[in-house]
């Protein structure tokens, strides 16, 4: 009951998104069983709708777990962010990493849980339901285009939005605590999108951000115990 009302915009989101995907792989010839066996042994947004182009030009494997690798290398920082939250979980704990994605961590992240709630069983409910909501748009886009015949161009970008509204959702809630964080990632990003290019950007930013808020720790710490004594 208490995850369940947190996940709503991932549940919007991740429909669209998964309906995108599953639309996507139907397109290059893979049907409803694929979409739903990578939804749940991969779940990796951003990877499957890379995995659809790589499936469609026969890339190699070496080349495909190269590729994954640097796109999803983002989650080597999320996983030192949670470290302390996911000690002493017990059996759990295996598939709360493996479900960590961008959308889950920017829920686990933004706030703890309501009081006389788990955290633990917290964390294993917005995790799951997340991933159940990625596998249903997933399986259901997949349907779709078996049924359905149209242009997928753009269909894509729906991820992009997604990642805007979870954005624009964690700068309001950082009322009082200042936007010193947001603001020092938007900086790294255009500056390493300049200078690395759109192709290799990523980690360069990753590994900025991370310098600047290991420099500003003590200055931002400092911000947001006077906005929550404020």
């Amino acid at each position: 009951r208490a995850a369940l009302p947190r996940t709503l915009p991932v549940l919007a989101g991740y429909l669209v998104l998964g309906v995108a995907f599953g639309l996507l792989l139907n397109s290059i010839g893979l049907g409803v069983f694929w979409a739903a066996a990578m939804s749940i042994l991969v779940y990796a947004g951003s990877a499957q709708f890379l995995a659809v182009s790589l499936i469609a030009e026969g890339t190699s494997l070496p080349q495909v777990a190269l590729l994954t690798f640097l796109l999803n290398f983002r989650h080597f920082f999320y996983g030192l962010s949670m470290v302390g939250r996911y000690q002493g979980l017990g059996r759990r704990k295996g598939y709360l990493i493996f479900a960590l994605t961008d959308e889950t961590y920017a829920l686990l992240a933004a706030g703890l849980p309501p009081a006389r709630v788990d955290p633990a069983d917290y964390y294993f409910a917005v995790s799951l339901l997340d991933h159940c909501y990625w596998v249903a748009g997933s399986v259901l886009g997949a349907t779709v285009g078996e049924l359905i015949t149209f242009d997928t161009t753009g269909v894509d970008f729906a991820m992009t939005a997604l990642f805007v509204v979870l954005a624009v959702e964690q700068w309001k809630q950082a009322k009082g605590k200042g936007h010193a964080p947001a603001l020092c990632g938007v900086c790294c990003g255009v500056v390493c999108l300049l200078v690395f290019g759109p192709d290799l950007f990523l980690i360069p930013a990753l590994g900025a951000i991370v310098a600047a808020m290991l420099l500003l720790r003590r200055h931002l710490e400092r911000d947001s115990g006077e906005g929550a004594a404020v």
